[in-house]
């Protein structure tokens, strides 16, 4: 069976408003006779005639008056569906978006994120899931809306991204811990018990590259998969975590923080956030984004988590 040239609804719309083809081939911009043409198509497809002449002009047909009111609405529907996004009315707007993140980005941003969300959008829910792998199988399928981390190779070539925030690490001991008292030298903070964030047990990073040039090496006595465990550790115990410092200010409170004392620096890392180019153009979307971009820019969120620093090593 042939499909119908939907084209032809548009024709048929301003006919039937017209009631004249020289007025409808105006408005459209064609010529009489391609406008009469297309009713000839138009009374084929229908199997009815239409407009048909009385005296000098055109009336429609029975057939003509029921379609009227439908054409209309499914013309204007299509032309609003294929108009580009408006701004959301986020007072009425009800979603739930899924966010994946670390620990460490909830505590800091989250409290402000949601706050701003609450605001500006009340019917709005955000659901924060672990991240546990660098995968961006989740994003594809659209389990998650939006994703913050540090971009790797093996991310999907298609994830849009869009730099959040630079961040340095810092070492970060318990309250009372014996680093707190003395200059933080390169030799006491190697040989202090370590917890090591590593997705792969005893990987080599950037630290033990800036502590190999002073022929120094850290005393690892744990390995975990993130910053939020490192830091739990560190709290209760006498190892040392060395973790990004914006990232983790929500975690570190009531902690002591220092700048690594390494020989040569350990470069920032880039924080992002990552999302699926299906949802690129998706107005709520990119308020959303929007949304965590100011939350990890808002100077307040981070100034009321910083930790008192070490004395004379000021984070």
């Amino acid at each position: 069976m042939s499909h119908p040239d939907l084209n032809l609804l548009v024709v048929l719309d301003v006919l039937l408003a017209e009631g004249s083809v020289a007025g409808a081939a105006r408005r459209l911009r064609l010529s009489p006779s391609a406008m009469s043409r297309a009713l000839a198509r138009l009374r084929e497809t229908t199997g009815d005639p239409l407009l048909v002449r009385a005296g000098r002009g055109l009336v429609p047909s029975p057939r003509a008056l029921e379609l009227r009111e439908q054409v209309h609405c499914i013309v204007q529907d299509a032309v609003a569906a294929l108009r580009p996004a408006t701004a959301p009315d986020l007072a009425r707007l009800e979603r739930t978006f899924t966010l994946r993140t670390s620990d460490g980005f909830v505590e800091t941003f989250g409290p402000e994120l949601i706050r701003r969300v609450g605001v500006e959008a009340p019917g709005v829910r955000l659901r924060f899931m672990p991240k546990l792998d660098k995968d961006s199988t989740l994003l594809r399928d659209g389990t998650v809306d939006l994703e913050t981390g540090v971009v790797s190779s093996t991310m999907g070539p298609e994830v849009r991204t869009q730099a959040l925030l630079r961040d340095r690490f810092v070492g970060v001991v318990r309250a009372g811990h014996p680093l707190g008292e003395g200059e933080v030298t390169p030799a006491r903070y190697a040989q202090g018990k370590h917890v090591l964030v590593a997705r792969r047990a005893l990987a080599q990073g950037p630290v033990e590259e800036a502590l190999a040039t002073a022929g120094l090496q850290r005393d690892v006595a744990a390995v975990v998969g993130g910053f939020s465990a490192a830091l739990a550790l560190a709290r209760a115990s006498n190892l040392i975590a060395s973790v990004p410092e914006r990232h983790t200010a929500g975690l570190r409170t009531g902690m002591l923080c220092f700048p690594l004392p390494v020989p040569v620096p350990v470069p920032e890392i880039t924080v992002s956030l990552l999302w699926h180019p299906r949802l690129d153009a998706d107005a709520a979307h990119r308020w959303l984004r929007g949304c965590v971009r100011d939350a990890c820019a808002e100077p307040a969120a981070l100034l009321a988590h910083r930790p008192p620093a070490l004395p004379e090593q000021a984070s």
